[in-house]
């Protein structure tokens, strides 16, 4: 399949290098989008009482 180990090699860096590109677009996507915080079953009251509390 490969003449050379330049081949070979040059074939490796090429992969690699496309992950590396597929990665750092994903990342930049995951950055722009609004981050969702898990809420409990009871919303965001449960947070809100939690604040209140600690400020007691």
């Amino acid at each position: 399949m490969f003449g050379n180990d330049a081949d070979l090699l040059l074939s490796i860096h090429r992969s690699h290098a496309s992950e590396l590109q597929a990665d750092a677009a994903r990342d930049r996507l995951a950055r722009s989008l609004p981050r969702r915080h898990p809420r409990g079953w009871l919303g965001r009251r449960q947070h809100a009482a939690r604040v209140s509390d600690a400020r007691r």
